[in-house]
C-alpha cells in the first residue's frame, strides 16, 4: 500500500504554528504514555530514599534524564519506522508519514533529548552517567530489533524496565536487588501489553517481513504468551514485599495490579481486538499510577511504624 497523500495546506495550516508544532512533537513521542514507565521509576525512587531525604535539584535531574531518554527513544523510534509506518494502514497517519514533521526535524529532536539525558546524568553521580552510553544503546537499539527477533517485545519491557533501576543508582549510586526486581517486573508487563499491542498488526507484519509473537505465533498462542508473562509480572511485584520494608497493604495494591491484568485480558480476544486500545491504554495507565499510590503509602506507613 502507498503512503497516505499529504495533507492539503490549509488543513496543516494549524500545525505549522509554534503552539502546533510543539503539540505535533508531543503526538510524536507519545508524551501521554509517560504514565507507563514513569510511576515505577518514582517507586524505585520512593524506596531508595534514605532518611535525609531527597534534594529537589537531584528529583529534578532524574526526571529530566528520564524525559530525555524516553522522548529520544520515541524519536528514534519514529525515524527507524518511517517507511513502514507510511505503508501501514494503522500508522499512516503519524506526524512523519503526513509531512507534518519533517526527518531533520526529528532527528534535530533526538539530538536535544539525548543531550538533555547525557547532562542529567552527569549530574547525578559518575556510575549514571558511566551508564548513559548503555541505556541510549537499549532505548534506541529496541527500534530495529523486530527486523530480525520476534522477541524485539521484551527488549522494549527492557527499555522502560530500566527506568526503576536508573532511578535507584541516581539516588544510592549502586546496585541492588529490589530495583532489579522492579525492573524485571516491569519489563515483563511492558512485554506482555506489547504483545496484545502488536495483535493489531500480525498481517501488516508478516507481509512486511517483520518479526512479532503474533506474526510468528498466530493472535491466540500470543496472547497466551501475554498472560503467562503478565503473571511473572504479579509474581515480581509479591517478592518485592519480601526484599523491602513495606505495610503489608502494599500486598493489596498487588492484588490490585493483578485484578487490573485479569481484566485487561477479558477486553481481548484473538476473534475480537476491538478494544485492544482501552487494553492497552487506559488499563495500563492505571496500572502504573495504582502501583505507585499503594507503594507510597506501604513505605510511608511502614516507616512511621504503622499495624
Amino acid at each position: 500500500m502507498s503512503p497516505a497523500p499529504p495533507r492539503a495546506p490549509e488543513a496543516l495550516a494549524p500545525e505549522s504554528s509554534l503552539l502546533g508544532r510543539v503539540v505535533a512533537f508531543l503526538r510524536m513521542i507519545k508524551f501521554s504514555h509517560s504514565i507507563f514507565a514513569l510511576p515505577f521509576a518514582l517507586t524505585s525512587l520512593t524506596l531508595a530514599v534514605l532518611p535525609g531525604g531527597l534534594r529537589p535539584a537531584q528529583l529534578g535531574w532524574i526526571l529530566l534524564a528520564m524525559v530525555g531518554a524516553r522522548s529520544a527513544a520515541m524519536g528514534f523510534n519514529r525515524l527507524a519506522d518511517h517507511a513502514l509506518d507510511a505503508s501501514n494502514p494503522r500508522t499512516a497517519a503519524r506526524e512523519l508519514p503526513r509531512g507534518v514533521l519533517t526527518r531533520a526535524q526529528v532527528w534535530a529532536f533526538v539530538l536535544l533529548a539525548v543531550a538533555a539525558f547525557v547532562f542529567a546524568a552527569s549530574q547525578l553521580n559518575p556510575l549514571c552517567l558511566l551508564l548513559a552510553p548503555v541505556a541510549l544503546l537499549i532505548v534506541l537499539g529496541y527500534s530495529y530489533t523486530k527486523r530480525f527477533t520476534a522477541l524485539a517485545h521484551l527488549v522494549l519491557g527492557l527499555a522502560l524496565g530500566i527506568a526503576p533501576v536508573g532511578a535507584w543508582l541516581a539516588v544510592r549510586g549502586a546496585f541492588a536487588v529490589e530495583p532489579l526486581v522492579l525492573g524485571l517486573a516491569v519489563t515483563c508487563w511492558v512485554a506482555g501489553f506489547d504483545i496484545i499491542y502488536a495483535c493489531q498488526d500480525v498481517d501488516f507484519d508478516r507481509q512486511a517481513g517483520l518479526r512479532s509473537i503474533p506474526a510468528r505465533l498466530g493472535v491466540a498462542r500470543a496472547l497466551g504468551v501475554a498472560r503467562g508473562l503478565h503473571l511473572v509480572t504479579v509474581a515480581f511485584l509479591a517478592w518485592l514485599y519480601v526484599l523491602t520494608p513495606l505495610h503489608a497493604f502494599y500486598l493489596g495494591g498487588v492484588a490490585l495490579v493483578a485484578g487490573l491484568l485479569a481484566y485487561e485480558h477479558t477486553l481481548v480476544r484473538a476473534s475480537d481486538l476491538s478494544r485492544v486500545n482501552a487494553a492497552f491504554f487506559t488499563v495500563n495507565g492505571w496500572i502504573g499510577v495504582c502501583y505507585f499510590a499503594t507503594t507510597a503509602l506501604a513505605r510511608l506507613w511502614a516507616s512511621r511504624g504503622s499495624l
